[in-house]
């Protein structure tokens, strides 16, 4: 009885902790974003895919983070490097989807698209660390299925639960 006891308390620790840095991350995105590029949720963008709508997503984070892994069918785009030359080949009305590890980088993206007249542009709340937090697959530069998550550094890792963290 005692031991499965301590069993349920130490599980229930475990949840309330989860729960907690849930929660923190989350404040922590809802004071980062300027909120000056609409949001898709996770949720939303994977519904989409799984309905096959056309939609472009473009990853902005640095190409070793988009090698070790990124949501299937992105395009890289580099933010440090970004200029809306690199996407002349696609409509304003399209669809876009922008993201990176958490959603800043992207949301500056975001900005410049709209300022080019893209109508139709969506940041991924919470990026590709809350894509695979979900469950969701991503996938590396070969195109196979992978667990590896680049976590940019060690301060904005700890925000990725899910996946093997890589750092180089």
């Amino acid at each position: 009885m005692k031991k499965q006891l301590i069993i349920l308390v130490s599980f229930l620790f475990i949840q309330l902790s989860f729960s907690q840095s849930s929660k923190l991350y989350h404040t922590m995105l809802k004071g980062m974003y300027k909120n000056t590029v609409e949001q898709i949720s996770p949720q939303d963008l994977k519904a989409k895919l799984d309905a096959s709508e056309t939609i472009t997503i473009l990853d902005t984070r640095k190409i070793k983070e988009y090698n070790t892994s990124h949501i299937a069918g992105a395009r890289f785009v580099d933010y440090d490097t970004f200029s809306v030359d690199k996407v002349t080949d696609l409509g304003k009305n399209e669809l876009v989807v922008v993201y990176c590890s958490v959603g800043y980088r992207s949301e500056r993206v975001g900005e410049k698209l709209r300022k080019a007249g893209f109508k139709n542009v969506l940041n991924l709340y919470g990026g590709i660390f809350e894509w695979v937090n979900l469950g969701y697959d991503v996938i590396d530069n070969k195109t196979d299925k992978t667990s590896k998550v680049h976590a940019y550094d060690k301060e904005w890792g700890k925000w990725l639960k899910k996946g093997d963290k890589v750092y180089e």
